[in-house]
């Protein structure tokens, strides 16, 4: 492996251990890890701005027309109107003109908002009840439940009405309505389990994932002349000297707090 690589791979390791050491207590080494991650994205999210969406839906629409004449004489003349509006965006950095800033975030809230919730309601609430409910009846035998897949389809159907029986307030909860609603806080915490455990599985695949990076790149620094050598016992020796470090300073501490006492 080339040093360029070894280099590179070495960063992404003393970063993953940066990150970690947090486990410990917020340190100087996280801080500059979580400052560095937060930078390099904002920077790379405004590249990918900038190259994805502003040139490609703004300025190539506007590249027949003359920048001197801002572009009335453009065939699409018409894409200075959303320009304008972003640029008015920025006016909510000044104390004076920040009220100009309310119009173009108000018309982006509201078109937003309307091209939104019709997607929303399609995708999580008549698709989910499109699907709750399909399955269930055997077509070619009417009232009567396809075993293949209606068993499922009517657990899935009773599950739902019961957690949205436990919404139902105007209702006192007692006798058969509070068996159902019962039901559906058994269904409720399922679901959340199911969800909670997929998160952790997410999570978990992540440090899987920068323990073999930890793992490959130990492999690559022993695995060459005696400056990779070298280069991972400087790595490490900070972190003994952070570690010396934090003890003496724990020690230090307690002294002082045991004489004031």
């Amino acid at each position: 492996m080339d040093w360029i690589t070894f280099l590179w791979t070495t960063l992404g390791a003393f970063l993953t251990l940066c990150t970690f050491s947090f486990l410990y207590k917020d340190n100087p080494f996280y801080k500059f890890a979580e400052h560095l991650v937060v930078g390099v994205s904002a920077g790379y999210f405004a590249l990918v701005l900038w190259h994805q969406i502003l040139i490609p839906n703004l300025f190539e629409r506007l590249n027949d027309g003359d920048w001197y004449l801002l572009w009335i004489n453009s065939s699409q003349w018409w894409y200075m109107i959303p320009a304008a509006l972003g640029v008015m965006m920025w006016t909510r950095f000044s104390k004076k003109k920040s009220w100009i800033s309310r119009w173009p975030i108000a018309l982006y809230m509201g078109i937003a908002s309307g091209m939104a919730i019709p997607r929303e309601m399609q995708a999580r609430v008549i698709e989910q009840m499109h699907s709750a409910m399909l399955g269930i009846i055997d077509w070619n035998n009417f009232f009567s439940i396809d075993a293949s897949s209606g068993i499922a389809g009517v657990i899935i159907f009773v599950g739902t009405l019961s957690a949205l029986f436990y919404f139902f307030f105007s209702k006192e909860h007692s006798g058969a309505f509070k068996l159902v609603s019962t039901f559906g806080i058994w269904i409720l915490m399922i679901g959340f389990g199911a969800s909670f455990g997929y998160t952790v599985m997410g999570r978990i695949s992540l440090f899987v994932q920068r323990i073999q990076v930890l793992n490959d790149w130990t492999i690559v620094a022993w695995d060459g002349t005696g400056g990779f050598k070298l280069f991972w016992f400087l790595v490490f020796g900070v972190f003994i000297i952070w570690a010396i470090y934090e003890i003496v300073t724990y020690f230090n501490n307690r002294g002082k707090i045991e004489s004031q006492t």
